[in-house]
Order: C-alpha cells, then sequence, then structure tokens
C-alpha cells in the first residue's frame, strides 16, 4: 500500500514536471516525421496480464521490423535519436504508473512473446508491476550502444543480457523496500546526466559480458 501511495504521489508529480517537456517532443515529432506522436505496445504485466505501454513514437510510423530495437536501426527518426538518447520517449509511462499498470520502481515490462521465452523466470518477477526503472535498467541504460557493438546482437540480447537482467531483478525483488526503491530512482536520475555530454571516445563491451564465440 505505501509503495503505491509513493507511485500515485510521486508518479502525478513527476508527470506534472514533465508535461512541458512532452509538449516540446510533441511537436517535434509531428515535425519530423508523419504519424502520432505517442507510441503504444502490448507489454506484459502484472499476473501476466497484458497492457499497452506507452512511449513517445521515436521510429517511422507503421515501419515494419522486429519488436526488439538491437542496436542501431534505420527506422529511428532524427527527432526520435535525441528521445531515446535523453530518454524521454519514457515519460508517458508515468501514466501507465498512475493506471497502476506500472510502478516507478520494478522489472522493466516486456512484450509478451519475450515473457513467455522466459515464463518460469519471469513468473516471480510479474508476481509485482513491472516498472519504470531498477538495477537491471541502471546496469544496462547503455543497452543501445552496447547492442551495436557485438557481431550477433539478437543472440546476445537473448543469451547474455536478458539472462543477466532477469537474474539482477530477481535479487531486487528479494531485498526491495519503499526506501531503496527511492535510491534506485536517485541513481537513476544520476545515469541520466551523462548523456548530456557527448561520448569523447568509442565505447567497448564490458569483459564480463561479452558473447562468447561458437567455438568456446
Amino acid at each position: 500500500m505505501l509503495k503505491r501511495c509513493v507511485d500515485i504521489t510521486l508518479g502525478g508529480l513527476l508527470l506534472i514536471l514533465a508535461l512541458p517537456f512532452l509538449a516540446v517532443a510533441v511537436v517535434l515529432i509531428k515535425l519530423d516525421s508523419r504519424g502520432p506522436a505517442l507510441f503504444c505496445q502490448l507489454r506484459m504485466g502484472r499476473g501476466f496480464k497484458p497492457f499497452k505501454l506507452l512511449k513517445l513514437r521515436t521510429m517511422t510510423h507503421l515501419a515494419a521490423g522486429t519488436a526488439f530495437t538491437l542496436g542501431a536501426d534505420p527506422r529511428i527518426t532524427r527527432v526520435g535519436q535525441w528521445l531515446r538518447r535523453f530518454k524521454l520517449d519514457e515519460l508517458p509511462q508515468l501514466w501507465n504508473v498512475l493506471r497502476g499498470e506500472m510502478s516507478l520502481v520494478g522489472p522493466r515490462p516486456v512484450i509478451p512473446e519475450l515473457a513467455m521465452e522466459f515464463r518460469r523466470r519471469y513468473k516471480r518477477l510479474l508476481s509485482v508491476r513491472p516498472g519504470l526503472t531498477d538495477p537491471a535498467t541502471l546496469k544496462y541504460c547503455r543497452e543501445t550502444e552496447i547492442l551495436e557493438l557485438v557481431a550477433d546482437p539478437l543472440r546476445y540480447f537473448k543469451t547474455v543480457m536478458t539472462p543477466d537482467k532477469l537474474r539482477i531483478s530477481q535479487k531486487y525483488l528479494r531485498h526491495a523496500t519503499v526506501w531503496s526503491d527511492l535510491g534506485i530512482l536517485a541513481r537513476t536520475g544520476i545515469a541520466l546526466l551523462p548523456s548530456l555530454r557527448m561520448p569523447t571516445e568509442s565505447q567497448e563491451v564490458p569483459a564480463e559480458v561479452r558473447v562468447p564465440s561458437s567455438s568456446e
């Protein structure tokens, strides 16, 4: 109950503060490409109940392709690249939080296909509301950049990144409190600050999460 009160109070405040940014983003999206400013995608929610997750549209409207964004994607628009870099495309999910479909902190919601593929491990994670951020989100805040540097992004995503995210999220649930959630929110805000600076050197895939070669 306390967690839900925090979600409503803090989520509502954040949404009010975000409204000016959302208004500017909507105008830029409409000027940059045809189609609606908002994008809805089916994600798996608490108790394996699907819901429509809201995002600012960052891709060409009705463009064909996979449900995953694995590194550089030609479907991403010019404005979409900017929105993704600063994570502004995620702001509409504050409405999902107020609706009770998400929490501010919790395992990130995934598409139904991925949840069913890893159903056994998601059974525990989806006993709670999915969230905007959690420790796994913090570790992989540069997910797109990492996927751009591996030879087989889909294999890396399925065999390395997703299992690691599940492990981290499961560990979070075992020790989660309202106070730890507030700490994760603060760390998320800090993690976004480096995005304000242009990278000065090429990024490398962390050695501990490199995809093993087929010969290993």
